[in-house]
């Protein structure tokens, strides 16, 4: 089964961005890339907001935003009703996200993640899936009043 993949970034995440769509290309992930395509100075909230509205719109599965530390864009993607952000430093937070949180959305830092480790917890992510059961009832509680 081939993922739909969204994935975007401001000017501190392009490197990381770069690096984990080479990575991304050898696997069963069809990917859409928002940007940014060029070093130049972006606000990360105006593509947090793209990809955020593309992926409660049902155009992917899942959803990749990188910034200088992630912290951004994970703040702004989660103020939107059915995202579920989680900024992840390691695997086991990308598996957790996943397997508890039902996360939708992974957020990196570019200049906290290297590139070996990135790719090792978005494939993490990617491979992670939700566990329901008890988890599902917490979930549900999530969403915004």
């Amino acid at each position: 089964m081939t993922i739909r993949l969204i994935i975007a970034c401001d000017h501190g995440g392009l490197e990381l961005k770069e690096t984990l769509k080479q990575a991304l290309s050898e696997s069963n992930v069809s990917l859409i890339d928002l940007g940014v395509h060029t070093s130049g100075s972006v606000d990360y909230p105006d593509l947090t907001h793209r990809l955020a509205d593309k992926l409660t719109a049902g155009e992917a599965d899942l959803g990749l935003l990188i910034c200088g530390t992630g912290i951004g864009v994970s703040i702004t993607a989660n103020r939107h009703r059915g995202v579920r952000a989680a900024l992840c430093t390691n695997s086991y937070m990308a598996k957790m996200s996943r397997e508890h949180n039902d996360a939708n959305v992974l957020c990196l830092g570019g200049r906290v993640v290297g590139a070996a480790l990135g790719e090792e917890i978005v494939r993490t992510f990617l491979s992670s899936t939700f566990r329901g059961g008890r988890h599902s009832q917490r979930v549900s509680k999530i969403e915004l009043r």
